[in-house]
């Protein structure tokens, strides 16, 4: 099986995306966060234009679904007043920021991020997904985020620069972080990167100066934890609007964060994990689902219900993938199970993305979760 064709493209607020349900509009927090403010306001946008639903993505961004053509300027302008929108529309295009949760103002972090920020516009035109983490903190947060320029610290503490698909980093200093950020898009563009899109796929073919590549990065999986906030999980990434509103009313929150793997930390006192949440270990964060049919007019049949079901079924530590159609945007990756839709059930795919060669052709939800004899 080839790999799928992509009719759409990564969407923004000034540029959105069509789908079954209308317009898809994505709002990028500056810095990954919301104030509290901030976060009603949002919920408001969605509550009047769209599903009031929000969606978090795997680059940690927030969407708003089923916005009519009519109402697309009213959200925008809904946007800008609420300071979730850059002005320039341009920017916002390019504004692809990951940062670890736990940063503070004024630290390592934070003047990493706005010294990025402030050199964006200056930077030649990549591809429309080409983005940055910046994963500085105490622990690895951002390890297995979707990012092509990486700026992390080492085993030791010290500031490294890697570049995605490179297992290794080049040790730079504060001061010197950025421009030799800013060095290495030009190595990119250069060599031929943005035929490749993304940095990972073009060191495939084109090995990165050696001295690039001399410091190890760390290795330790995510925290389920934070000393900063507490950290909640959100199944499929759908957000109701009015469980958000509920636990922001209450009054202690302050700021939300927006993590990738569909977490958000919210910074405040005395907090409990609000309803239509999880725990951040949750195993149903390991089951990924898009919005499938008919909120989608590619996808082929249904995904969530049996995503549902099947989560109950998990190993420990499992992934699994129910995609609407072998674009498999929900998890454009391997997995140790995918489900992907067609015209007459599922097709199974064994440790492999949706577009993969399946082991299993045209299953019915009711065969899919019949149980399995025990020998």
């Amino acid at each position: 099986m080839t790999a799928p064709l992509i009719k759409g493209w990564c969407p923004g607020a000034y540029r959105p995306m069509a789908s079954g349900d209308g317009l898809v509009v994505r709002v990028r927090p500056w810095m990954g966060e919301l104030t509290a403010l901030q976060a009603l306001s949002l919920c408001a946008v969605a509550e009047r234009f769209g599903t009031s639903a929000l969606e978090v993505t795997s680059r940690a961004n927030l969407q708003i679904r089923g916005v009519s053509e009519a109402d697309h300027g009213a959200v925008i302008d809904a946007l800008l007043t609420a300071e979730l929108l850059d002005a320039d529309p341009a920017m916002e295009g390019r504004r692809n920021l990951l940062m670890t949760p736990d940063w503070q103002a004024g630290d390592v972090t934070h003047g990493l991020a706005e010294a990025l920020l402030g050199a964006l516009s200056h930077l030649p035109d990549l591809p429309a997904k080409f983005g940055y983490a910046i994963d500085t903190g105490t622990e690895p947060w951002l390890a297995e985020a979707p990012a092509d320029i990486r700026l992390e610290c080492d085993a030791t503490g010290g500031l490294i620069l890697v570049a995605d698909g490179a297992g290794k980093g080049r040790a730079v200093t504060p001061k010197a972080a950025i421009p030799a950020l800013i060095e290495m898009v030009g190595w990119f563009v250069n060599t031929g990167g943005r035929d490749a899109g993304r940095m990972a796929r073009h060191l495939r073919a084109t090995p990165l100066p050696a001295d690039w590549e001399e410091i190890p990065r760390r290795v330790a999986q995510p925290p389920s934890a934070s000393a900063h906030g507490t950290l909640v999980g959100v199944p499929f990434g759908q957000i109701d609007t009015a469980a958000l509103r509920a636990f922001i009313d209450g009054g202690a929150v302050k700021t939300v964060r927006v993590l990738p793997g569909r977490l958000l930390l919210a910074t405040g006192t005395a907090l409990s994990r609000p309803d239509g949440f999880c725990a951040p270990d949750d195993p149903i964060l390991n089951v990924h689902a898009c919005t499938g049919a008919p909120g989608c007019p590619q996808a082929l049949g249904p995904t969530r219900p049996l995503a549902r079901a099947l989560a109950r079924t998990l190993a420990p530590g499992e992934t699994l993938h129910v995609s609407g159609c072998t674009k498999g945007c929900a998890h454009p990756r391997a997995a140790d199970r995918t489900y992907v839709a067609t015209p007459s059930g599922f097709d199974l795919v064994s440790c492999g993305a949706p577009w993969d060669a399946p082991i299993a052709r045209d299953l019915t939800p009711d065969v899919i979760l019949k149980p399995t004899p025990q020998g």
